[in-house]
């Protein structure tokens, strides 16, 4: 039992060794934009026409293989799902305003290599006259001028809630 422990444990060293040499600092990973103003000009005004209901433009900054991920984990959806998604929000929502910074960085290694904008922001409307702040992270990647991938993280259950939604466990 002893052996089974030591050995235990020194297989946990190893890996653990293993994983820290493999580490990157964050030079070696993230460096500035080259791009960084076309970049942010990008998602800026590719946000500014979802926010307007400006669909068509909206949709001409994203590229035609974009896939978005979020806010649930392994949620995904294509370029023609989003614009959906978003004219079917416009029937119902009114006095939309977003209120958000961004920033910019070149990942230079591994899956996620890329030029990256990243937003942090509120998102707010009205809707069935309430009105609901959204607070959210956005994140995406801009390749030859388009958004090529993005991810977004809000809390839907909050969003729920505002607008008078309740949360009750199933009964057996």
């Amino acid at each position: 039992m002893k052996t089974l422990k030591t050995s235990a444990i020194v297989l946990f060293l190893i890996i653990g060794q293993i994983t820290f040499a493999q580490a990157k600092s964050y030079k070696e990973t993230v460096t500035e934009n080259p791009t960084a103003e076309e970049d942010l000009k990008v998602v800026g005004d590719y946000l500014d026409a979802l926010i307007n209901n400006n669909m068509d433009k909206a949709a001409s900054f994203i590229a035609d293989s974009y896939v978005g991920t979020g806010p649930d984990y392994q949620e995904t959806e294509t370029k023609a799902e989003h614009i959906a998604g978003w004219k079917e929000a416009h029937k119902s929502r009114k006095n939309e305003k977003n209120d958000y910074i961004s920033q910019t960085f070149r990942v230079i290694d591994g899956d996620l290599k890329g030029d990256w904008v990243s937003v942090w922001g509120t998102y707010t409307f009205t809707e069935n006259d309430v009105t609901v702040n959204l607070p959210y992270q956005y994140t995406a990647m801009v390749d030859n001028g388009k958004i090529v991938q993005s991810v977004i993280y809000y809390n839907r259950l909050a969003v729920s809630t505002a607008m008078g939604y309740e949360l009750t466990a199933k009964q057996n």
